[in-house]
């Protein structure tokens, strides 16, 4: 059983849980790094394309190669099996692939809530008054075992529903997924921006759901929860430190610059092709997420354990009682990427 209060306070004294073998590492830091991406193009991971656009990891000394791919599992295996260095995704994925025997580690965060968004179709669900309304309907996710699906697995059950009681289908994160609300082919959906705005504005979407602000983060996760992050292998974090903090001091430079932008430098940095050939739709979803963005880079390690929770949900076999959360994360890289930049 989960004991929320002495697994936070065994966190907040597990700062050093990865040191001992980062005291004396093997120093074989390299300056490229290939880092993969799910949907790279979305706002998810808008301060990885902003710490590329703005040359901060050039600044600090960094090739990196940003590969996109298209589902979360493909970035996953191709951190597990050698063919890139880093993934950036979301924090539950390095408590679930340490459930299976794959250990990551988050070394610095990005992303302060999840920017999930769940609406129901206004076409089959017209009459929709709550969660369990769902029961029986469809509703698309951007993939199976994805952070969308564990979004609408938590709502669902909270209105007393399984999974045995709906059909999940993986609807993809972009077009698919808005042409299976537009059709007709699904009830409902849990997504992220550009989709969920899109069909918000167009009228075809109610958003019962929204994790795109940390109010609404609270409400449906019952605690801050952390997202996106970038995740490297424990090898890879003991043999290359010097390479974790060039990683975490640009993405904490990029955090920086996005608390404070305007509309128009933003326009300016991110790549045409990101914006979808509509600007104001992009500003739209920029406004709506982002509070979402990490300040420091710094994971809470409540956030910790309010993942593990949510993960249980969707994965009652899931057996927190072993998982070793203090071994999901470091804040040593970010802590001295923040202190540098206030100084």
């Amino acid at each position: 059983m989960l004991n929320r209060r002495g697994f936070s306070a065994g966190l907040l004294g597990a700062g050093a849980f990865a040191f001992p073998a980062l005291a004396a590492p093997v120093r074989t830091d390299r300056t490229r790094v290939t880092v993969v991406a799910a949907g790279r193009a979305s706002i998810y991971h808008l301060p990885l394309t902003i710490a590329e656009q703005r040359g901060y990891f050039r600044a600090e000394g960094l090739e990196v190669d940003i590969v996109d791919v298209a589902g979360v599992s493909r970035a996953l295996q191709a951190v597990g099996n050698g063919s890139a260095d880093v993934v950036s995704g979301a924090y539950e994925h390095s408590v679930a692939q340490q459930a299976r025997g794959q250990w990551l580690q988050s070394i610095v965060l990005h992303g302060r809530a999840p920017q999930i968004a769940i609406g129901v179709s206004t076409r089959n669900l017209p009459n929709y008054q709550s969660p369990a309304d769902l029961r029986g309907k469809k509703i698309g996710v951007s993939a199976p075992g994805s952070s969308t699906n564990m979004a609408a697995m938590l709502m669902l059950s909270r209105a007393g529903l399984s999974v045995d009681d709906v059909s999940i289908i993986g609807v993809g994160s972009s077009a698919g997924a808005v042409a299976s609300v537009r059709s007709g082919q699904i009830d409902a959906i849990s997504n992220m921006d550009p989709v969920m705005t899109q069909l918000e504005q167009q009228g075809e979407l109610r958003i019962v759901g929204d994790t795109r602000t940390l109010q609404g983060t609270l409400a449906l996760f019952g605690g801050p929860m952390p997202a996106g992050c970038l995740m490297a292998t424990p090898e890879f974090v003991q043999k290359h430190p010097a390479t974790c903090q060039a990683l975490a001091n640009a993405i904490v430079s990029a955090l920086r610059w996005l608390r404070h932008v305007g509309p128009a430098d933003l326009l300016k940095t991110v790549p045409e092709s990101h914006l979808l050939g509509d600007r104001a739709l992009y500003l739209a979803w920029f406004t709506k997420s982002r509070e979402a963005f990490a300040i420091d880079g710094l994971l809470p390690p409540e956030g910790a354990v309010t993942a593990l929770r949510a993960l249980a949900t969707m994965e009652p076999s899931l057996r927190t009682d072993k998982i070793d959360l203090a071994r999901t994360f470091t804040n040593e890289f970010a802590r001295r990427a923040a202190e540098r930049a206030a100084s």
